[in-house]
Parts: structure tokens; sequence; C-alpha cells
């Protein structure tokens, strides 16, 4: 990994996002960019600073009906492509660019809003006028903008990427798995080089509800920046984010050609699927488990190599028990001395983008010697009883580090991350 950068609530760029993380900051707030009255759940960690968002949308050069979603996403790479000064190596049939997204979803209180108005002489609403009045409104490009390929397509053409470009939808492992696919086709020899992350903007009063539906989300309106608070026995669901992330990843040939160093080697991934339902994982973490297992494998490495894990850590009950009994079952005795902290508790959960995030994180955890938080720890839980960082970073000697991703579905992805040998 030669260079990564992240847009969040906490941090538009990759070290502002980081001196939050080591101060234990929340990006959760009372929902702003439309009115949540009346919702289960009012609150989130959303990008809706309209300034910040305009200033990204030129400093690329998009056009103001881009998603917000491409506009940070192309933000994250854009900065994690030139902190690897690796602007002329993308431009090759021997680049790839992988892209975990969802893709932009429409507010249905906007298509409302178009039904309405294109209704036909009579009154009713007919699938051509909804059409005729959704094309007129939008333009060409209006459907195209809101298919997960979009934004892989976008960066390939902004950097000159020709070869292999993938998007990948598994709900929130989706840039883990991007990461780990992209790390793959350079060890199998089809690429040197790859652009892989994610970049994920949901919150709308349609997500807000239908994950509400599923009895996963926190309803602490009253309390926003406390909302989350993974492995704390108060726990009552998590809270939706927003944000974007990119990583540079390189042969370590390819990398000593170009004369750059490395951040960190991204040396194992296991990915596996629970085969279990459609929202809940495994009640006996056998995914997670295998995904953990498979990396560490990957790696050549043992549970002892291992000095902190960056858990999926939702704050949702079932998640935070179910993972802290899988990295037991992984680690054994050594489960005992490792750090385990939840990005989440500050920036929420940020779907697609979840996992590239999360790993960012990781990797600086690595390079700085430095465990981040789980902020709003405040009340164990008996299930619940590994070592997790409470509320403040914790400077402690990381040789290789774990970052976690589990998925509705029953998506498990895990990528292993070490230090550089001198």
């Amino acid at each position: 990994m030669t260079g990564l950068d992240v847009v969040t609530p906490i941090g538009s760029d990759l070290e502002t996002f980081w001196k939050a993380v080591l101060s234990g900051v929340s990006g959760v707030k009372r929902i702003a960019h439309f009115d949540p009255e009346g919702l289960p759940t009012q609150i989130a960690a959303t990008l809706d600073d309209q300034r910040l968002i305009e200033e990204l949308r030129a400093e690329a050069s998009l056009d103001p009906e881009e998603p917000r979603g491409v506009v940070v996403g192309m933000r994250a790479a854009r900065g994690a492509v030139a902190a690897a000064g690796a602007r002329q190596a993308l431009a090759s049939r021997r680049a790839g660019v992988f892209v975990g997204t969802s893709g932009e979803r429409h507010d249905l209180r906007q298509l409302g809003d178009v039904a309405y108005a294109g209704r036909s002489a009579d009154g009713r609403v007919t699938t051509a006028s909804f059409l005729n009045e959704f094309a007129r409104r939008a333009g060409p490009r209006a459907f195209y903008r809101t298919w997960p390929q979009y934004l892989a397509a976008r960066l390939a053409g902004h950097f000159g990427i020709e070869g292999p470009t993938a998007t990948i939808q598994t709900a929130c492992t989706s840039s883990a798995q991007a990461i780990g696919e992209a790390y793959r086709a350079i060890r199998r020899g089809t690429i040197d080089v790859a652009l892989a992350g994610g970049a994920e903007c949901i919150v709308s009063p349609i997500e807000v509800q239908l994950f509400c539906l599923l009895g996963v989300m926190s309803r602490q309106n009253g309390a926003p920046e406390t909302a989350s608070r993974p492995f704390d026995a108060r726990r009552d669901g998590f809270v939706l984010g927003e944000g974007a992330g990119f990583i540079l990843l390189e042969a370590a040939d390819h990398a000593r050609r170009r004369g750059v160093a490395a951040v960190a080697e991204l040396a194992g991934y296991g990915t596996t699927c629970d085969a279990y339902r459609i929202t809940d994982e495994a009640p006996d973490g056998r995914g997670a488990i295998g995904a953990m297992r498979r990396a560490l494998a990957d790696a050549g490495l043992g549970p002892a190599d291992v000095d902190y894990v960056n858990a999926h850590g939702t704050s949702t009950p079932m998640n935070d028990r179910v993972e802290t009994a899988a990295i037991k079952t992984v680690f054994g005795p050594a489960a005992a001395r490792l750090l385990v902290s939840s990005t989440k508790s500050m920036i929420g959960h940020t779907i697609s983008a979840a996992g590239v995030i999360e790993l960012a994180t990781t990797v600086l955890a690595l390079r700085d010697q430095i465990a981040p938080p789980t902020i709003n720890y405040r009340v164990p839980d008996p299930e619940c009883d590994l070592s997790y960082v409470p509320n403040t970073a914790m400077t402690a000697p990381i040789r290789a580090a774990i970052s976690n991703s589990f998925g509705f579905g029953g998506h498990n992805d895990c990528l292993l991350v070490r230090k550089i040998a001198p």
C-alpha cells in the first residue's frame, strides 16, 4: 500500500481524520439535509456540509449533477493517487480499479414529485408520463449516474486505467472485498497496480426507514454523539454514516521500480459467506471465524503474530456479541492480549465504504503504533469481554493487524496488514 486517503464526517483528508479518531471525536448528529421528523431514527454521521461538497466538485471539475457519493469518491481516490505519486503508473493496461459501492439512490419524495408533475391530461400517472418528466428534469445521463458501476467508470476515465474495472456490491463488505480482489489480481500477476476502495452517501428518508424496519438502527435521538456504542451493554443498534476511501495497491517490485515507499503491506485476505440468512450473521460466527483464519493463513501468520483488530463493531446487540466470540475462537489464548476497537463508534456505519475507511484506520494504527479508541464505551457487557481500547487511544507495539468487515447477506471479509520489513 503506497497511498491512501479518506473523506469522512470527522475529516475530509487522511491526517485530519486520523487526528479526530485519536481524539475520540464523534461525527454523529441530527440529520440536517432533510427533515427527519417522524422517523424512528433521526441521527446519522453525514457529509452534509454543502460548502465542502461544492469545493470537492470544483477540485475535480465535476458538474453539479454528479451524485455526492461520486464527488467524495473522486476526492478520496485523487488523494490516494497523489500520496503514492501514481498518476502515470495508473494510465496503463497493467492497472485496475476496484470499487465497492451501491450507487446513488433516488429519494422517493423526488420521484413522487416527478410522478405528480408528469400526470397525463386526465390526471393519470403512466409509465410514459413519468419517464418523460424524469428525462425532462434530469437529462439523458440521470439513470446511468445512479448505477453502481458509474464511479468505477468515472475513475477509470479520469486516471486512464485500461485494465480490469470492477464494481462489487456485497453490502457492508463491499469496499473490503474490492480491496481483497484487487490484492488477488496483483498476486496473480494480472496487473501491477490497483486503485481500490469505495464510497457511500445513502442517508435518506427511505434508507433510514428501511434499516429501522430491520430493527438494527439506534434510536438514541436525544444523544447523537453517544448513540454508537460498540460492545457497550447499552448498545441498541448502529448509526448510518457516509464517506469514502481509496488505497493504492502495488506489487512490491513495481513500487521499488517507481522508487516509492510503502506505507504497509497487505499480507492476507480471507472471504467467506455464512450461507445462513440475509439480515443476520450465523449465531456461531462461522463465517467470521473462517474469514479471519483464511487471512491469517494467507499471510503465513499465526494468532500470536497479530496485535490489533479493527472490529466490524456495529453497535448492534448481536453483531458485537458474535464478533467477540469469533475473535476468541480464532485467537484462543492470544485473544486476551489483543487490542480491539471499532471506528464506527465515531463515524457510524458507512455501509459500502466501511471496509476501506476502517482498513485505512488500521494502517494508520500500524504506522504510528497507536490503537484507536472505541468511544462511548461505559458499561461492560459480560458477553463482550475483550480489550476494546475504551474511549482513549493507546500506544502499543503493533506488528500486524486485522480489519474485519461483515455484511448483510452473510458476507465476511478480513484484511490483514503488517509492517514493512526493514
